[in-house]
C-alpha cells in the first residue's frame, strides 16, 4: 500500500484492490501511483460530505469495476472518474490537474464535467445531453465509455428508486444509452440495459419471459449439449484450437420478437446462439472462421437467407464475426456465430478493444464512423430533439455495401436510397441529384439501394432540395443537408413575408408589436413568427383574415398552451379536471384537465404517467406504451406522477384485444355469447378475418380495470378453437 492510502477506511481499500487486481498493474509503476493518489484524493473529497460518502465511493468503485472489467478501460480513465468526482465535490484548477496526472486524463475531466453541466430545465435537456455526449466523443471515446459504465451502475442499483425515477432512468437508457452502447460495440452493456430497462418499464412481460426461460433451461442445456457435439469431434478431428459456448437470447430482445412477429413465447424457436471462438494467428483468421463454417454446415443444413458475412467486411463500428442459423435436432433453428478471440473481445467490449489491436484492419471501420460523427457535430441541428432522431436513424440499422463507378465501397443503413448515395459523395451532388445509373439502369432518387449495387449519380443545375426529400433518405448526413438547404430558402421567405405584413400594418394603421404578433400565432396555432411569415410570403395566409382578426372587438383569451416554462405559472383555477376522479395526479399540475392516451388505451390498475401536452392539457400513457421510451426520453421534463384512486369505482375503460384462431362455423358466435351474455361485457366492437383456416381480428370491449380485463382475457382464450387472446397497444 502507497502512502496516498494512508488513512482510507479499510472497507474502501479493500474494493480498491480489486479494482487493481483486475486492472493488472504492476504494484511499483509509475500508473499505480498515479492512480492511488487519484483514489486517495476522491475519498476525502467525498469525505468532507460525511452523509452521503459512502453511497458515492462505492457507487463510483462499481463503475469502475464496469470500465474496467466489461469495457476494458485502463488506468487513464480510472484516474479520470475518481477526479472527476472529486473535481464536482471540490473544484480545482485544470492545470493543477494537468500538472500532476497528464493531458488526456484532464481532456476526459472536462468531457465528463462538460456533460454533467447541463440544465436540468432546459427545454430538451436530453437531447441536449446526448449532443454533449457525441461532441465529447469526437474528442475522446472514453468520456462516453465512462458515462455508460456509470449508467449501467446506476441501472443495477434501480431497485432503491422511487418508481418515477425508475421510468425516467428506464426510458432514458432504452432511448439513449442501449442504442448508442450498440453502435460502439458493447453487445453485453447494451443487451443488459435493454433488459434491465424491460425489467422496471414492463416488470409483467419481463417475469413472464424470465419465468418461462427458467423453466425451460433444463431441456435447453440438454438440446445445446446435443447440438455441439458433432461440431467439437469434427473441429478437434481438424486440429483447431477452440472454445464453444451456448447462451440464450436476452429477454428483451425474445420479448422484441415476440412483439414484431405478434407471437406467444412458444413460437420463438431460436431462443439461443452457439458461439464457436477460435485461438488462432491475425493472418489465418478469415480462413479458419471459413473452415470452421465447412465444418458446422456440413453437420447442419443451414438457411442461406440466415447468412451473415462480416469477417469480409466488418460492421462500422468493428464487429467482425460469421453469422449463420441452421437446423438442428429435433429440426429447430440454431444461430452459431463463429469468430477469433480478437473478434469475439471486439464484439464484447467494442470501442475500447481496438485500441489493444491498434493498426489491425477492423480499426478501419471505427475510425470511419468516428469521422462521420465528426461531419454530424460541424453543423448541429438547432433542435436538439431533432438531431436525436436523424443520429439514432443510423444506431440500429442493419448495413448494406454498395459500389461507385470506380469500384470503391460504400457503406449505408439498409433502406438508404440513390439520394443517400448522392449526399454521401458530396452535399452539391446530392443538392442536384435527379436519379442515378442502377447497375445501368436509370432510376429515380428515391430507389431504394440494395448490396452489390453500382451508382452512378445523374445531376441537373435546375435541381434544388425539396421538402419531401427528407422522407426519402434515411442517413443523418443526407437528412441534415437537406435541412440546411430548406431552412436557407425559409429564411428568405420570411423575410419576405415580414416585408409584406410590416407594409399592410402601416396602411392599416395597425401598430407592428409583439402583442398583435403572439395574437395571430395562437390564431393560426404556430410555433413562431418565422412559420407566420412563411405562409404570409407563400400565400397560405389571407390578408384580409389577419386585418379582421386585428381589428375586431377582443375576445375571451383561452388558457394558454401548457409548456414546460408555463407548468409553475399558469392560473390553475381557469383550467378544471374532467369530471371522472379517478386518477390522482402530481399536485405541481393540480386541477388541469387530463385525457387518457388512445395510443396505449390506459386502464385503472395498469402503472401509468402523465404527460404534459402543449395543446390538450395532460394524456395518460402505460408505462410500457409503445411511445412511453421516446416521450420519457426527449421530453422528460413533461412527465408527471400519476396512480389510480378508489374513487373511480363504476369506472370503465374500453380495450382492444388482439385474437386468433381456428377458422370454424360458429366460432364469432360463441366469442359473442361469452361476452355479452355470459359475461355481461359491453361488445363495442368484434371484427374477424379469415384466411387458410385460420382467422385473425379485434375486438373492442369495455372493462373495469385490470383484474376484469385478465379475467376475460382467460375466459376467451378457453373458448374451442381459440389460439391467443392479447391486447392490443392500440
Amino acid at each position: 500500500m502507497t502512502d496516498f492510502l494512508t488513512g482510507i477506511d479499510t472497507k474502501y481499500i479493500s474494493e480498491y484492490e480489486k479494482l487493481k487486481h483486475d486492472l493488472k498493474l504492476k504494484k511499483s509503476s509509475e500508473n499505480t501511483q498515479l492512480l492511488d493518489k487519484a483514489f486517495s484524493c476522491f475519498v476525502k473529497a467525498c469525505n468532507k460530505d460525511s452523509e452521503n460518502s459512502p453511497d458515492l465511493i462505492f457507487r463510483t468503485l462499481k463503475a469502475a469495476k464496469i470500465a474496467v472489467n466489461d469495457i476494458g478501460l485502463g488506468h487513464t480513465s480510472l484516474i479520470s472518474l475518481f477526479i472527476y468526482h472529486s473535481f464536482t465535490t471540490e473544484p480545482s484548477d485544470y492545470k493543477e490537474i494537468e500538472d500532476q496526472y497528464d493531458h488526456q486524463a484532464t481532456i476526459i475531466i472536462k468531457g465528463l464535467t462538460n456533460v454533467a453541466r447541463i440544465e436540468e430545465k432546459s427545454v430538451s435537456s436530453q437531447a441536449e445531453n446526448f449532443r454533449r455526449l457525441l461532441l465529447n466523443l469526437a474528442k475522446d471515446v472514453r468520456v462516453i465509455l465512462i458515462i455508460l459504465a456509470e449508467q449501467l451502475q446506476m441501472m443495477r442499483d434501480m431497485k432503491n428508486f422511487p418508481p418515477e425515477e425508475q421510468y425516467r432512468i428506464a426510458s432514458e437508457a432504452s432511448y439513449l444509452y442501449a442504442p448508442l452502447a450498440h453502435r460502439l460495440g458493447l453487445y453485453l452493456i447494451k443487451s443488459e440495459m435493454e433488459d434491465i430497462s424491460l425489467k422496471y418499464s414492463d416488470r409483467l412481460i419481463y417475469d413472464d419471459i424470465a419465468r418461462k426461460l427458467d423453466e425451460t433451461m433444463r431441456s435447453r442445456k440438454s438440446f445445446i449439449s446435443k447440438f455441439i457435439k458433432p461440431i467439437r469431434e469434427a473441429l478437434e478431428v481438424q486440429g483447431f484450437d477452440f472454445e464453444i459456448k451456448g447462451r440464450p437470447k436476452s429477454i428483451y430482445s425474445i420479448w422484441n420478437k415476440m412483439r414484431k412477429k405478434e407471437v406467444g413465447f412458444e413460437d420463438i424457436y431460436d431462443l439461443f446462439a452457439i458461439r464457436i471462438i477460435l485461438k488462432t494467428e491475425h493472418k489465418n483468421e478469415k480462413a479458419d472462421c471459413w473452415q470452421v463454417y465447412s465444418a458446422v454446415t456440413d453437420i447442419y443444413q443451414p438457411n442461406p437467407l440466415r447468412m451473415r458475412d462480416w469477417i469480409s467486411v466488418p460492421k462500422t463500428n468493428g464487429y467482425e464475426s460469421l453469422h449463420t442459423t441452421v437446423i438442428g435436432p429435433d429440426g429447430k433453428w440454431v444461430e452459431v456465430q463463429i469468430r477469433t478471440e480478437r473478434m469475439n473481445e471486439i464484439a464484447e467490449k467494442g470501442v475500447a478493444a481496438h485500441w489493444k489491436y491498434k493498426g489491425l484492419e477492423g480499426e478501419k471501420g471505427l475510425d470511419s464512423w468516428l469521422t462521420k460523427i465528426r461531419e454530424i457535430l460541424e453543423t448541429p441541428e438547432p433542435d436538439a430533439a431533432d438531431f436525436i432522431d436523424d443520429f439514432k436513424l443510423s444506431l440500429y440499422t442493419k448495413e448494406i455495401f454498395v459500389f461507385t463507378p470506380k469500384g470503391d465501397l460504400r457503406k449505408f443503413p439498409e433502406g438508404a436510397s440513390v439520394l443517400d448515395f448522392a449526399y454521401d459523395v458530396h452535399t452539391q451532388v446530392g443538392a442536384s441529384c435527379t436519379g442515378a445509373k442502377l447497375n445501368g439502369k436509370v432510376v429515380p432518387i428515391r430507389h431504394k439501394l440494395q448490396n452489390g449495387d453500382k451508382v452512378e449519380i445523374l445531376t441537373s443545375k435546375n435541381q434544388t432540395p425539396k421538402l419531401d426529400w427528407l422522407n426519402i433518405v434515411v442517413t443523418s448526413r443526407a437528412q441534415k443537408k437537406i435541412r440546411q438547404a430548406l431552412n436557407e430558402e425559409k429564411v428568405k421567405e420570411a423575410e419576405n413575408g415580414k416585408e409584406i405584413l410590416m407594409r399592410r400594418f402601416k396602411n392599416w394603421k395597425i401598430e407592428y408589436n409583439d402583442e398583435n404578433i403572439r395574437k395571430l400565432l395562437k390564431q393560426y396555432k404556430l410555433p413562431n413568427a418565422q412559420e407566420l411569415y412563411c405562409m404570409i410570403s407563400t400565400q397560405k395566409i389571407e390578408l384580409a383574415n389577419i386585418k379582421d382578426l386585428l381589428i375586431a372587438e377582443p375576445e375571451t383569451i383561452q388558457a394558454e398552451n401548457l409548456t414546460a416554462e408555463s407548468l409553475e405559472t399558469v392560473n390553475k383555477t381557469e383550467l378544471k379536471r374532467s369530471s371522472e376522479s379517478y386518477l390522482i395526479i402530481d399536485e405541481k399540475v393540480a386541477n388541469i384537465d387530463y385525457k387518457l392516451a388512445k395510443c396505449c388505451n390506459p386502464i385503472m390498475g395498469d402503472n401509468v404517467f402523465g404527460f404534459v401536452t402543449i395543446s390538450d392539457g395532460i394524456k395518460i400513457h402505460r408505462t410500457n406504451c409503445p411511445n412511453a421510451a421516446e416521450m420519457i426520453g426527449r421530453y422528460g421534463y413533461r412527465v408527471v406522477s400519476a396512480k389510480w384512486t378508489r374513487q373511480g369505482k363504476g369506472s370503465v375503460f374500453p380495450v382492444t384485444l388482439k385474437i386468433t384462431g381456428e377458422e370454424q362455423a360458429g366460432i364469432l358466435n360463441n366469442i359473442s355469447e361469452v361476452l355479452s351474455k355470459d359475461m355481461g361485457i359491453n361488445l363495442r366492437s368484434i371484427k374477424l378475418d379469415a384466411s387458410e383456416g385460420a382467422f385473425s381480428g379485434t375486438i373492442g370491449i369495455v372493462v373495469k380495470d385490470l383484474d376484469h380485463l385478465d379475467f376475460v382475457i382467460n375466459r376467451l382464450a378457453a373458448i374451442k378453437g381459440v389460439y391467443s387472446v392479447r391486447r392490443a397497444d392500440k
